[in-house]
């Protein structure tokens, strides 16, 4: 009697043993389950481009929060063709477009911002508001491939009114001297060494010339390709869609013909700052201009040189030394 119990005893450890033995086992795989299964870190990718602006167009990059750029935009004269030339010092006697500008970062993600430009057609005294904003950033994983900036401007041109009806400039009403430019910049950073970005963009002008297009698409594309530790060549280039007839008309009552903005120019980084030497066949510098109505051609020599000299100040508090 006392062995058949001690039998049965010994049977009912074991089993105790082996369901302990399990649960030990399954606690033991949760656990490691639980160590091992973290959620992956997508880290962004920094520094697609080294400037909010390439030559002409804009990057995906914004001001940082609580930064304020101020920032001189200059384009000179034809370096040559029949209006370049020594005679006009290749240009630098002459200045076709100047924009002072200043940009304010709300977030790292959200700026805005206000600006005063000449004008490069008879549509001139310009005053811009604009606000950017990074949809999307990409990650050095490729969980977000690309990054996605939307950028929106609204230009407000103040020159006299024309007293031609068929002139761009022929305002009856505060409204028709508004302008609107709205782009999506889609932007990747392959490497260290290379950049590149598109720029789907729509332009709407409230009043135009007599057959000048209201509503304009046009398609921008940029890069960087950098070429030694401080130095980068930087390109962009705009087609704009315009109505063949429309434009056909515009030229032959205007003579003069319309070209693809083509911007070249040669970034030097030197101790934080970034400098451009730029050269554009765009005489203007705001988007609603040098887009729609540029007027010069490269093969005659109707290029330019331009520059942006740029400052930011920081309105970061310092964090107390504890």
């Amino acid at each position: 009697m006392i062995q058949k119990r001690l039998t049965s005893f010994r049977k009912n450890l074991l089993l105790i043993g082996l369901v302990l033995s399990s649960f030990r086992g399954f606690g033991q795989q949760d656990l490691e389950k639980e160590l091992t299964n973290t959620n992956p870190v997508h880290e962004k990718v920094f520094a697609t481009f080294k400037d909010t602006k390439l030559i002409n167009g804009h990057t995906n990059e914004t001001i940082h929060k609580n930064e304020l750029e101020f920032k001189v935009d200059h384009r000179f004269g034809d370096i040559a063709g029949s209006n370049g030339g020594l005679k006009q010092f290749f240009g630098l006697d002459n200045s076709t477009d100047v924009r002072i500008g200043f940009d304010y970062g709300l977030t790292d993600r959200l700026s805005i911002g206000l600006a005063r430009a000449k004008g490069a057609t008879n549509v001139q005294q310009l005053y811009e508001g604009s606000i950017k904003y990074r949809l999307l950033e990409q990650t050095t994983d490729d969980y977000i491939p690309f990054a996605v900036t939307l950028f929106g401007s609204n230009t407000i041109a103040a020159v006299k009114a024309s007293d031609d009806p068929a002139a761009a400039t022929a305002y009856r009403k505060f409204s028709d001297r508004m302008n609107f430019v709205s782009q999506v910049i889609l932007a990747r950073k392959f490497n260290s060494n290379f950049s590149f970005s598109l720029t789907p963009t729509y332009l709407h002008k409230n009043f135009t010339a007599f057959r000048d297009q209201n509503d304009l698409f046009a398609i921008g594309a940029g890069a960087r390709a950098k070429i030694s530790k401080r130095m980068a060549i930087v390109v962009d280039y705009f087609i704009p869609f315009r109505n063949k007839d429309d434009k056909a008309y515009l030229e032959q009552t205007s003579g003069v013909k319309f070209y693809n903005p083509l911007g070249v120019g040669l970034e030097i980084e030197t101790g934080g700052h970034v400098f451009h030497l730029n050269f554009t066949n765009a005489a203007a510098i705001e988007e609603m201009q040098y887009i729609s109505q540029t007027t010069s051609s490269w093969l005659k020599g109707q290029y330019r040189w331009g520059f942006s000299i740029a400052r930011r100040f920081s309105f970061n508090k310092k964090k107390e030394k504890i």
